[in-house]
């Protein structure tokens, strides 16, 4: 699902041409080039993320392996032996510059009003509770 959606963007050309225009729009002023990098690959994680979120909307259900695979392209070390989807989820919310939902009491859940996550967090907090 992902996998095939993701083979077509060629990661380190879209982030280069998104740390391009990002140096473009602050007019190339010196010793930026780093944080435009940075946040070009972050860029590049969320839209990922976005991209995951939406087959998830069509497809209907979030599995282990769906997001191992986010976590692989995000470039997370062995999402294979994160079997869990609390810290699967809270693994690529950490690389891509998010608060992780998951911590280690319900009372600290995520209280981000935009996270992308959000319905897909309450359906794990939702099992938490059966």
């Amino acid at each position: 699902m992902l996998s095939h959606a993701v083979k077509s963007l060629n990661r380190h050309q879209w982030i280069s041409e998104a740390a391009y225009y990002k140096a473009l729009a602050r007019k190339f002023e010196p010793g930026k080039e780093l944080t435009d990098w940075l946040e070009a690959e972050i860029d590049y994680y969320n839209m990922l993320i976005d991209l995951y979120i939406s087959i998830l909307e069509e497809d209907g259900e979030m599995t282990v392996l769906g997001l191992q695979q986010l976590a692989q392209f995000i470039g997370i070390q062995n999402p294979e032996d994160i079997l869990l989807k609390t810290e699967l989820v809270g693994a690529i919310q950490s690389a891509a510059g998010h608060t992780p939902c998951f911590r280690s009491k319900i009372s600290m859940l995520c209280e981000e009003i935009k996270c992308k996550w959000r319905a897909e967090c309450r359906k794990l907090i939702a099992v938490w509770f059966c």
